[in-house]
């Protein structure tokens, strides 16, 4: 059984068992806990409606966005918080795990979408009336069908649009038994099987060199709709985003070494991110500022989408946008420096890293969940802070990034409140031995 030593770089946070096909990652990578930090930071301006600050998101400058650096990271503190349970406990034990894990996160995203749900419809009683804020999460269809739609949100064959993470997560969650003991044949059957997987959510780009008519693997997103509605597959499908959480797994695991660090990859890397800001399908459309000759390529772009449409697929984890998660991922590991030294540089943006962008990291499913809720609020507040100007509410910069501000630091509130009661301060502390 073939076994792949981890980097060196992954020696202050990967222990190899005394017997196991591959090492396991087993304490926090600060690294990780960064980048999943900064996510979840960009992903509450990403979910703020009419939010300024959108125009400097990822998804603004490339084919990826902040979707790809959670999943990404989640692979990786999975590793971390599953991988060494499967090796030293067996594999039905591991299972159990994950099933409580996913138990977990099937109940958050129930509870969120009620929470949401209701604060949407308390709105207008409390004098909020600018927007039809159930429409705009296209919550209608719900509630013009609670006896169908209820089934198809209990069993996830109604996944509403903006609800559509966590149900993705937890199928590729619900993947990870399966994966593991694929290892046991070789860390390559897993990535192999992953790859696979992902084929069966990309199947159009068959399309690109055929004429043949293909559908992608999917699952229901309003199975329990009526007859002759709009049907629509998950906005995320878990059978092509699986590919990114389980590269992050691996990478994290061991079953894949970590790439080395020289000129050739960094240029390679940068000038892929240079190109699909230009190529991609959103790039500087977004600016006021657009080059004379950014109209050509807009025009190249919409000529071409339909073609290619398949290889910078969100629903389906396109090509491309994997590629730019590697390139984006590669240049942000090589910045932040072996064992994540580069975060450690002055004694103010230490206090920052430390104190905020990682604890926000360390508690990222709470602080999501929250996220999720406070977004649609906060997008309220812009609402009621904005000029009207004929039938459009034109945002204030400087309130808008108070807003921000504040928004920031409930996430941060969010997270210590968490890692409060994971602590279990309720319970008895032993008391320390005197060394005397």
């Amino acid at each position: 059984m073939a076994t792949i030593s981890p980097s060196s770089d992954y020696q202050e946070t990967v222990e190899a068992p005394a017997v196991s096909a591959t090492p396991v990652a087993t304490l926090r990578d600060p690294r990780l806990d960064f980048f999943r930090g900064i996510a979840m930071f960009i992903i509450l301006l990403a979910h703020t409606p009419g939010n300024l600050w959108t125009k400097w998101l990822p998804a603004r400058w490339g084919f990826s966005d902040a979707t790809e650096m959670f999943v990404f990271c989640s692979g990786m503190a999975s590793a971390i918080a599953f991988g060494k349970l499967f090796q030293s406990k067996g594999l039905a034990m591991g299972t159990a795990r994950i099933a409580f894990r996913v138990w977990q996160v099937y109940w958050a995203h129930i509870g969120l979408f009620f929470v949401v749900l209701a604060c949407m419809l308390a709105l207008p009683y409390l004098g909020f009336t600018l927007r039809d804020y159930v429409s705009q999460l296209n919550l209608p269809p719900f509630l013009n069908n609670i006896e169908g739609n209820m089934i198809g949100l209990m069993t996830l064959t109604y996944v509403p649009n903006y609800f559509d993470i966590l149900p993705m997560y937890l199928v590729i969650l619900a993947m990870i038994p399966f994966m593991m003991a694929l290892s046991r044949l070789h860390p390559l059957a897993v990535l192999g099987a992953s790859v696979l997987i992902w084929c069966t959510a990309n199947v159009e780009m068959l399309e690109l060199v055929s004429d043949t008519d293909v559908t992608p693997l999917q699952l229901p997103a309003q199975l329990w709709f009526p007859e002759g509605k709009d049907e629509r597959p998950w906005f995320f499908n878990p059978f092509g985003w699986q590919l990114c959480f389980f590269t992050g797994f691996a990478l994290m695991i061991g079953w894949l070494p970590r790439p080395p660090v020289n000129r050739l990859l960094i240029g390679a890397a940068t000038a892929y991110v240079l190109f699909s800001f230009v190529f991609s399908s959103v790039g500087m459309r977004a600016y006021d500022w657009q080059p004379a000759w950014w109209d050509s390529i807009r025009s190249w772009q919409w000529e071409t989408y339909r073609d290619f449409g398949a290889l910078r697929s969100k629903t389906e984890f396109g090509l491309f946008r994997y590629l730019h998660l590697l390139a984006l991922g590669y240049l942000g590991w090589v910045a932040v420096g072996e064992g994540g030294k580069h975060l450690r540089v002055g004694q103010v943006w230490s206090w920052v890293v430390n104190n905020i962008i990682m604890k926000v990291g360390q508690q990222s499913l709470a602080v999501f969940v929250f996220s999720m809720l406070l977004a649609r609020l906060l997008g309220v507040w812009l609402d009621e802070t904005s000029t009207l100007d004929g039938d459009d509410l034109v945002r204030n910069p400087w309130t808008n990034a108070v807003i921000n501000l504040v928004g920031f630091g409930l996430l941060v509130a969010c997270a210590y409140t968490a890692a409060y009661f994971k602590s279990t301060p309720w319970k008895p502390r032993k008391p320390t031995r005197s060394p005397i």
